[in-house]
């Protein structure tokens, strides 16, 4: 193979960092047909530079859809009216993972919890105190 072919294969670290994924959704894509690998003698998966740039530019132009921004504007809402991850993406029929990377790149994500909030030291659980400190052991009256 000549060396500027070679330039031009890249492998799936590579090409999801282009398209902002794991790994392992570069597989999927893969077994799936919505990328075409080409397969090393030692059986590695590598994918053209150009064919990454047509599915890139092919998911750019279906991302400029005004019916999908229409629907990432209502998921924040709900999102922002206290609907769940998982509630949202029923509600739009997709993934809980699809659904939590388009709301992490337009909101601030709530914890699990819902309100993010830590405990003073006065509100320790008793086990997570020191012996010294529960009961007021060795701590004299004033």
């Amino acid at each position: 193979m000549p060396a500027q072919e070679i330039d031009d294969l890249l492998r799936p670290r590579e090409v999801a960092e282009i398209f902002g994924v794991r790994t392992t959704t570069i597989a999927r894509w893969a077994r799936e047909g919505r990328l075409v690998p080409l397969l090393t003698p030692g059986g590695h998966r590598r994918y053209s530079r150009a064919g990454i740039s047509d599915q890139l530019a092919t998911q750019t132009d279906a991302g400029a859809d005004p019916g999908r921004r229409e629907m990432v504007e209502d998921a924040v809402r709900l999102y922002e009216q206290g609907w769940t991850i998982r509630q949202v993406a029923r509600r739009f029929g997709c993934s809980y993972g699809v659904m939590r990377r388009l709301l992490g790149e337009r909101t601030t994500l709530r914890s699990r919890g819902g309100i993010e909030r830590r405990r003073s030291a006065d509100e320790q659980h008793p086990r997570m105190l020191r012996p010294a400190q529960q009961a007021g052991a060795g701590i004299p009256d004033v």
